[in-house]
């Protein structure tokens, strides 16, 4: 599959988390490690950045207005014009070698997002997935994870997609969306670490998964029932998330990452850190806002 080009040549160490804004036209995205929140309008070119002050893993746009973010061991609300973050949840007690990383919001609006192990390698088994509900209660919903990574729903709601990259698994289960209540966990794909693991993932309109594979230079779309669709090669060994907008809900997004790479691995990759984009024939759907 071709025409995959550069969007934004940006060059951010660890590209994370895209979430595409159908009321402004315009791509959010966050560089985990700077830490900081971008915003770019594709029609004008412009970017703007938030500086945060700790680890981002990742963040959804509010019904309210802001955006809640998850930073290295809690939830923080954040305000757009003052640039201010104010902690609303705070998970380090239960989280003390962890940070949070990929997260996502269903479409009744509450926020799933879950912790990895980043207190040195090997990542051990020691991360969360959480669900947040728009008051900010939460409850712990998988413990045990290596790498906690893409999340997504299927058209119809009845499946809730889960990614843990340690281990090379995309997990699938029954999902209720009326409660929030996930359950009959078993694997959606399972991916050979030879060829990259699973990262950031994307659902479109007719159930297609789209994942990013970190260290396999590619990204890949899962039929629903876990056989390969379409690859896409990347010019970037790690493409780390994805997302679909655009006028028409047909472009897809890749971000990417140059972290974790030596000298000669970045001067052989200068586009790593870049925001890629795809023309699609298959529609995505809107991200939900997070209901708080």
């Amino acid at each position: 599959m071709s025409g995959l080009r550069v969007a934004l040549g940006i060059g951010v160490r660890l590209g994370e988390g895209p979430v595409w804004c159908p009321r402004e036209q315009a791509l959010y995205f966050v560089d985990s490690m700077a830490p900081e929140l971008l915003r770019w309008h594709p029609s004008t070119g412009d970017v703007a950045r938030w500086p945060l002050p700790d680890l981002i893993g990742s963040f959804a746009l509010r019904a309210s207005g802001g955006a809640v973010l998850a930073l290295r061991q809690g939830l923080f609300a954040f305000d757009f014009d003052s640039g201010v973050a104010e902690q609303v949840v705070d998970l380090a007690a239960e989280n003390p070698e962890n940070r949070f990383n990929d997260g996502k919001c269903d479409r009744r609006g509450r926020f799933w997002a879950g912790t990895m192990h980043f207190a040195g390698l090997p990542r051990l088994p020691k991360g969360f997935l959480y669900r947040f509900e728009a008051d900010f209660t939460h409850a712990r919903r998988e413990s045990g994870i290596r790498t906690s990574n893409g999340i997504g729903w299927s058209p119809d709601d009845r499946t809730m997609y889960y990614t843990d990259t340690r281990i090379g698994r995309i997990y699938a289960y029954d999902y209720d969306l009326a409660t929030g209540e996930n359950a009959n966990r078993r694997d959606f794909v399972v991916v050979d670490e030879a060829t990259g693991r699973p990262d950031g993932l994307t659902v479109d309109s007719e159930g297609g998964v789209w994942s990013a594979n970190w260290g396999g230079a590619r990204v890949l779309r899962y039929r629903p029932d876990g056989t390969i669709d379409r690859v896409v090669e990347t010019p970037v060994e790690r493409p780390t998330s994805l997302t679909i907008g655009g006028p028409d809900m047909k472009t897809l997004y890749i971000t990417s990452a140059w972290d974790g790479l030596d000298d000669a691995a970045r001067a052989a990759q200068p586009l790593a850190g870049h925001v890629f984009a795809l023309d699609l024939d298959i529609p995505g759907l809107p991200e939900p806002r997070f209901a708080g």
